[in-house]
């Protein structure tokens, strides 16, 4: 049975992230890079995409937390990514797979079951994504789910289970699995969906929360709930996805805890 996340937890984590400042290593998807940078610098957290293969190992075992979203792949960064998780998992640094697409397309599906033998820290996707790496049958139109977050329970569960990762399947409502316990936060905003990168961004932002140490899942689901509030903000003042940005951006920066406590 979903329960929800208590505001002093997501207080707790932000406020832990924001003295930390961690810094995460990210190798995603061409056409977010920049949002994504934003969005964890709003947080207060510090990001460095670093994708060359004769880098990523050296930079992994320094980084905090790094965070791989196969959204735009090619050869040479898949590469970086299996040389980055491994190191990754070599030096406890806790890492995030977003497996954009899985299940829709064969050589990224390969990949993302290959990158999770390497022991990600926590899993975050659409329903169909998580359910394609479950082994569930899915519906997916390239990065878009056809299937809504909570078909996906049973599945994020599975797969929570196999992997020991948390697992994030976010959509109207995200539910954060460990295999046993759920959490459901119901925030959020349809105008999101608008925007390109809020999701990939989010699986960046549970790398950082995971760097703050603590309860996996309440670091995990405590991502999901500031994106949530936040996103839920700033469409209350926007007129379309245009001005969505700057507000979400502003939102993120000045998140507190009476925010929180309101959001949730």
């Amino acid at each position: 049975m979903p329960h929800a996340l208590p505001a002093h937890r997501a207080i707790h984590h932000l406020t832990r992230l924001r003295e930390r400042a961690p810094l995460v290593h990210i190798i995603t998807n061409d056409v977010v890079t920049g949002f994504t940078a934003n969005v964890l610098l709003a947080l207060g957290a510090a990001p460095a995409m670093i994708t060359a293969v004769e880098e990523v190992a050296e930079f992994a075992r320094i980084a905090q937390a790094v965070s791989l979203n196969v959204g735009t792949l090619t050869a040479p960064q898949a590469d970086a990514m299996r040389l980055a998780a491994l190191t990754a998992r070599d030096h406890a640094v806790p890492w995030v797979l977003d497996p954009v697409a899985a299940g829709a397309l064969g050589y990224r599906t390969t990949l993302c079951e290959e990158l999770l033998a390497l022991r990600p820290a926590a899993i975050r996707g659409n329903a169909a994504e998580i359910m394609a790496l479950a082994g569930t049958a899915s519906q997916g139109r390239g990065v878009d789910s056809l299937n809504g977050s909570e078909e996906a329970l049973d599945a994020a569960q599975r797969l929570a289970s196999r992997t020991g990762a948390i697992v994030a399947v976010t959509g109207a409502t995200d539910y954060i699995c460990d295999g046993d316990r759920v959490i459901a936060i119901h925030s959020g905003d349809p105008l999101m969906t608008r925007v390109t990168g809020t999701g990939c961004a989010l699986s960046t932002v549970v790398a950082a929360f995971l760097a703050t140490g603590g309860a996996p899942l309440d670091a995990v689901a405590s991502a999901c709930a500031v994106m949530a509030v936040a996103g839920k903000n700033a469409a209350r003042q926007a007129n379309g996805p245009g001005s969505f940005v700057p507000l979400f951006l502003d939102g993120l920066f000045a998140m507190d805890a009476a925010t929180l406590e309101d959001g949730l």
